[in-house]
């Protein structure tokens, strides 16, 4: 009996031992992100997908909200209380106002093994490091907002051929659009599409230096400068070819008219594009893709990023494998054929990309390599929130004629001067 009950002990004991072995085998990553939508979503599970296969399990916190101002609202409560997650949805400068904190995690030895500074545009880099250089984040995607959409059929029927090239090409199609009966923008009257729409006609107007210094450096010489009313000038121009109805417009709504031949062009990021795909439509058949007018050769961009938040060293090893498995080529394409954007690395072959975003990922590259990569203001990779939303006020004031253009240039001073 005593032999019996020590062999059913030891058993059980082994058992239980394998029982521990396996549960400490078992990492965990929480991510706090607010890709809620369908295709979003179904993106992300190739990412399960591929930490499952090393043995890491993922916990979903999903936070709805585009914007992602619940998400951050929610991760200060988190950070707060001393339990942040493992990594978190992020952009632009809010990357950089928790990295100032000291509660990022480093990633820089994964980032050296894996060659990260020689395939991620420079110009992001600024956004995926703290102030000491250390890589603090994983880019997913690059989105860029200078874009133009337009339903080829009507391109057809008005005699446009190939892309325009300019500001005054630009005015000549849409005068020629108008006089058919079509409505020429599709627009939706919020402050970030009006701030959309404005930060391209700037880069179109004064090129890519006064871009940089008006909405990068907010050079006060440069925002109170002619060549900024003009700016102002050209988005007065724009209101003759919106419909009534714009004011609130949500932007989705706005590329439907395009789709369904109601109007003619966008002035909208890449994501329009995705709406594009679901109808069917194909690039260069039915739909048109190009740079704003003007803007060939620069690019603005906003991406999304998992920052990585610094947790126990158990937890350690499940965080690296999810920085890695974020910045793997597989999941890059995966991930953003679906989203509409191109990879976060220049390095990835284009082969399974649409026409649209081969393209997209020619000319980031090429922007890159000339330094003619900027941060979008409209989209929180061009100022931090104060001073974006003190433009947007006197964007869409101006835009729905509450200043004259040279009103709008002083407010524009004095707005970013009392933001800073």
């Amino acid at each position: 009996m005593y032999k019996k009950f020590v062999s059913t002990f030891a058993g059980l004991a082994t058992g239980a031992a394998l029982f521990v072995g396996s549960a400490a085998a078992q990492e965990t990553v929480e991510v706090l992100h607010w890709w809620t939508a369908g295709g979003e979503a179904a993106a992300l599970n190739v990412l399960k997908k591929q930490l499952e296969e090393e043995g890491v399990t993922w916990e979903d916190m999903p936070v709805a909200g585009g914007s992602g101002v619940q998400a951050m609202t929610v991760l200060r409560s988190r950070v707060t209380s001393g339990n942040a997650p493992t990594a978190v949805q992020m952009l632009g400068y809010d990357i950089t106002e928790w990295a100032d904190q000291g509660v990022v995690a480093d990633l820089s030895d994964l980032a050296s093994k894996e060659n990260w500074d020689n395939v991620v545009p420079t110009a992001l880099q600024k956004f995926s490091k703290n102030s000491e250089g250390q890589w603090i984040a994983a880019p997913v995607d690059v989105h860029s907002t200078n874009w133009m959409w337009a339903n080829k059929k009507i391109f057809d029927e008005v005699g446009v051929e190939g892309d325009i090239k300019d500001w005054d090409q630009l005015i000549e199609v849409l005068d020629k659009i108008k006089e058919a009966g079509y409505t020429p923008v599709a627009y939706g009257g919020q402050p970030w599409q009006d701030a959309t729409v404005f930060e391209a006609v700037v880069l179109a107007t004064g090129g890519p230096d006064f871009y940089k210094k008006a909405l990068n450096d907010f050079d006060e010489e440069t925002l109170g400068s002619d060549t900024m009313k003009q700016v102002f000038d050209r988005m007065t121009k724009l209101h003759d070819y919106v419909d009534p109805n714009f004011s609130g417009r949500d932007w989705n709504l706005a590329t439907a008219m395009v789709i369904n031949g109601k109007a003619a062009v966008q002035f909208m990021g890449d994501w329009a594009k995705g709406e594009f795909l679901r109808a069917d439509m194909k690039p260069g058949e039915d739909f048109v893709c190009q740079r704003f007018p003007g803007t060939e050769g620069s690019v603005l961009f906003n991406s999304d990023q998992f920052v990585m938040f610094k947790v126990g060293e158990d937890k350690r090893d499940a965080q690296l494998k999810l920085a890695s498995a974020v910045m793997s080529p597989e999941f890059q394409i995966a991930f953003n054929k679906v989203k509409g954007s191109v990879p976060a690395r220049t390095d990835v072959a284009p082969d399974e990309f649409d026409a649209c975003a081969q393209k997209g990922m020619k000319q980031l590259a090429e922007a890159n390599e000339n330094n003619h990569l900027y941060g979008s203001l409209a989209h929180g990779y061009g100022a931090p929130s104060a001073v974006k939303n003190a433009v947007f006020d006197v964007v869409t004031a101006h835009f729905n004629g509450e200043y004259t253009s040279e009103e709008a240039v002083q407010a524009l001073v004095d707005a970013v001067a009392s933001a800073r």
